[in-house]
């Protein structure tokens, strides 16, 4: 400033982790240093002015450095007031075993159901279900965040939840601008991207999302620059069924024609579908089930079932099951001769892609882990195949 203070940055610690190695110090303002001390991998030196500065550089007086690491185990951090807690949705069994399965295996998810099902409760729900994360992700996640001036360090190691409206830019999603900046899929990056009311995203938005969910990377290229952002994000997804949401219920209170109802599914292109694991209905809850105290688990106990199924596949195959190659689903997604029979069956009737055969597969190896089975079993492929009923539909 005009006074000589040192007001904060952005990106103070992806500064510190690219520069990290090279043998030099960092003098930042104090709010900033705190942040680049999480990279432990440079001297930082926290500053309040230039004339602090300046003495420092003539031995006049020592800038103390700031304390490295994470002293105050942020890291790992899963209280229960961290995250929000699955015991407060009540009913909607199908949907919760879903969201276990997402996180025992990296999915994709969309629910479909009316309004006030409980879709976003449930998808605010699914960062508590993931085990922590390792420091490498911790700081990755961080300092993309720092990049835009969103990173709390009090947050540090917590799983990002990020959900923007439906009215966001391709730009705002993925990433970009004049000089490239990260868009909210890398600002979710090793955490959850939430988008609700699907449909009413602009179409051309949503197909960008195709190419980041396969590779888990957004490259931005523009005359003068070129950026690549991590954008590793579980995906989930809600929509209406129909225009007025409430087709198909009961009380017939569905007034949308079948044309109305075709229009707005097909805003949804199929690629994208193919590309989203589970498929979930989230149907509207009876007045008694309502009414009835909470109850079904904590996120503390289902996190533990996650926890030892992701244990098991990272001892297998070093990945989640949703980054599987063909190859490795080749070897590590195996099933008897009933398995494979079921499958083909399956296969014909809801006319599957190859790129959704594959993706049954991967749900079927997490469904596994989550029972502790070392094979993928018919009634493993069966749960799996009934979470790709909607594509058809």
């Amino acid at each position: 400033s005009l006074s000589g203070e040192l007001r904060p940055v952005r990106g103070a610690l992806a500064m510190a982790l690219a520069s990290g190695g090279s043998g030099r110090a960092l003098v930042l303002p104090g709010e900033s240093a705190r942040e680049a001390a999480l990279a432990g991998q440079t001297r930082v030196l926290a500053a309040d002015s230039l004339l602090a500065v300046c003495a420092h550089l003539a031995g006049q007086s020592r800038i103390e450095a700031c304390v490295t690491g994470t002293a105050d185990g942020a890291l790992h951090r899963q209280g229960a007031d961290a995250y929000a807690d699955l015991i407060d949705v009540r009913g909607q069994l199908q949907a919760k075993r879903a969201l276990e399965i997402a996180a025992a295996g990296g999915h994709s998810l969309l629910f479909v159901g009316p309004p006030g099902a409980g879709k976003s409760m449930l998808a605010q729900r699914l960062p508590g279900l993931l085990p922590p994360m390792s420091e490498q992700a911790a700081r990755e996640s961080a300092a993309i965040l720092s990049l835009v001036g969103q990173f709390r360090v009090e947050a540090y190691g917590l799983r990002p939840y990020r959900a923007p409206h439906h009215t966001a830019s391709s730009a705002a999603l993925v990433g970009g601008g004049s000089v490239p900046r990260p868009g909210e899929i890398s600002l979710a990056h090793e955490g959850v991207l939430f988008l609700d009311e699907l449909p009413e995203f602009d179409r051309r938005v949503l197909e960008a999302l195709r190419e980041p969910l396969e590779s888990g990377c957004v490259h931005i290229s523009r005359a003068a620059h070129q950026a690549a952002f991590p954008a590793r994000f579980q995906l989930v997804a809600a929509m209406n069924p129909c225009p007025c949401g409430y087709f198909g219920a009961a009380n017939g209170r569905c007034r949308c024609t079948p044309d109305q109802v075709v229009r707005y599914r097909s805003r949804l292109s199929g690629p994208l579908l193919d590309r989203i694991d589970l498929h979930v209905e989230v149907p509207a809850l009876p007045a008694d089930v309502l009414q009835q105290a909470p109850a079904g688990e904590t996120s503390a106990s289902v996190r533990g079932r996650v926890e030892a199924a992701v244990a098991r596949a990272l001892a297998r195959q070093g990945k989640s099951n949703a980054r599987l190659t063909t190859r490795e689903i080749d070897a590590h997604c195996r099933t008897d001769v009933a398995g494979t029979v079921l499958l083909g069956e399956a296969l014909s009737r809801l006319g599957l892609s190859a790129r959704a055969y594959h993706r049954v597969l991967r749900v079927a190896r997490s469904i596994a882990d989550l029972a502790g089975c070392a094979g993928v079993s018919p009634q493993h492929i069966a749960e799996a195949v009934q979470y790709r009923r909607l594509a058809k539909d």
